[in-house]
């Protein structure tokens, strides 16, 4: 897919594949498309040409709500969490989504509709749980510290049960220890079934979970590998990781 904004061609012939069961990293310099790749594929942007498939199907023309009621979600390098509402209020919202509620049901909360947001409530606790933030269930969610704000952020994108999780840079921010937390979290989410891509400026971390990567440079892809043979890349070493 190419993407232009004016003259600029913030993107181009950008071609990437996502399958079953993966963990991809998508890594690469500050202004290299990373975002604005995510944005294409979530229907925030559409593309001035090429096309993004999912099962075969051209999902260019969707809009965001559609795409995600296919079975992908997304974070966001900026958290953008509801802060009028509670951590739970946050994730049953997501979860509401993908229950495919209407304004009648929900208006005059038929039997049908009371049992299913029981159950969009309790997997919401669930998920919680997982990343123990059960305990900050029924607190404001911008009362929590940054990292906690972060894992939240990842559980209400799990609430809509996505078959593609994209990570917008998720360990932005982050104490080192808590970065640490994070990709554990997210080497979790993939082992218990969940297909992740991964955008990070922490190319270090993201190679070292990822099962393949995509170096990102200007808008097009310059190498794509197994992650364990991009980590002992030279050039990659010297560019991304360090040394």
């Amino acid at each position: 897919s190419t993407i232009q904004f004016g003259g600029l061609t913030a993107v181009r012939d950008l071609n990437l594949k996502v399958d079953d069961g993966e963990i991809v990293g998508l890594i690469g310099p500050n202004g290299a498309g990373k975002t604005t790749a995510f944005n294409m594929i979530t229907g925030v942007y559409k593309p001035t040409g090429g096309g993004i498939f999912w099962d075969d199907t051209d999902i260019v023309k969707l809009k965001p709500h559609q795409i995600t009621a296919l079975g992908l979600a997304r974070t966001f390098q900026n958290i953008r969490l509801f802060g009028e509402m509670s951590v739970l209020e946050n994730v049953v919202v997501a979860g509401n989504l993908r229950a495919h509620f209407t304004v009648f049901e929900s208006v005059l909360h038929l039997p049908g509709y009371r049992r299913r947001a029981q159950k969009v409530k309790e997997h919401a606790l669930d998920l919680l749980d997982q990343v123990n933030l059960k305990k900050h269930a029924y607190d404001s969610a911008t009362s929590l510290p940054y990292g906690e704000q972060r894992r939240l952020e990842i559980v209400r994108a799990l609430a809509t049960r996505p078959k593609l999780l994209l990570l917008d840079e998720p360990s932005m921010g982050l104490a080192p220890i808590l970065v640490d937390e994070i990709f554990s979290i997210i080497k979790e989410i993939n082992a218990e079934g969940t297909t992740i891509l991964l955008v990070e400026q922490n190319a270090f971390k993201a190679l070292n979970i990822a099962h393949r990567a995509y170096i990102l440079e200007t808008g097009s892809v310059v190498k794509t590998a197994e992650a364990s043979s991009l980590i002992k890349d030279e050039s990659v070493k010297k560019a991304y990781l360090g040394g």
